[in-house]
């Protein structure tokens, strides 16, 4: 499968795909300053709004995993994990969304960490290592921002 590289300067999806990575991260960094900066409702509200869009992510982090399985059915045995682990991003968030603000930004965060441990082993199987340095940067914004938001609280 050739499956284009975030360094490849030459595949024409890639510039495309960073930038809406990457653009993903204001969401994350917005919410965690302003839970700095409000106190009172406003900062439960966005303590909540920080919380639904790391579950939301971590639901979106799953899906990638039934995508992958979906194109690589039939090609590889053992590729049937990555339906059987797209799920657990979804179940895992799930109970994060339903805590305390200062606990579920924790859980979360220590869940998108679990998420990117994961996709360490199965992204290399599946032939998507490529992607792994720009997840890997994408992981480390998004729960630091979950945890320094949580501080905030």
């Amino acid at each position: 499968m050739n499956t284009p590289s975030p360094e490849d300067p030459v595949h024409p999806d890639t510039t495309l795909i960073q930038r809406l990575g990457y653009a993903g991260l204001i969401p994350f960094v917005g919410l965690a300053l302003l839970l700095w900066l409000l106190q009172g409702e406003p900062q439960v509200f966005v303590s909540v709004a920080l919380a639904a869009y790391a579950g939301l992510i971590l639901s979106f982090l799953g899906g990638i995993h039934w995508g992958i399985g979906w194109l690589q059915a039939g090609r590889r045995d053992g590729l049937g994990v990555h339906f059987l682990w797209g799920v657990m991003p979804s179940l895992l968030a799930w109970p994060g969304v339903l805590m305390p603000p200062y606990a579920s930004l924790v859980w979360l965060g220590l869940v998108l960490i679990v998420c990117y441990l994961v996709d360490r082993r199965l992204f290399v199987r599946a032939g998507l290592t490529p992607w792994l340095t720009m997840r890997f940067r994408l992981t480390t914004v998004a729960s630091l921002s979950c945890f320094l938001g949580a501080g905030a609280l």
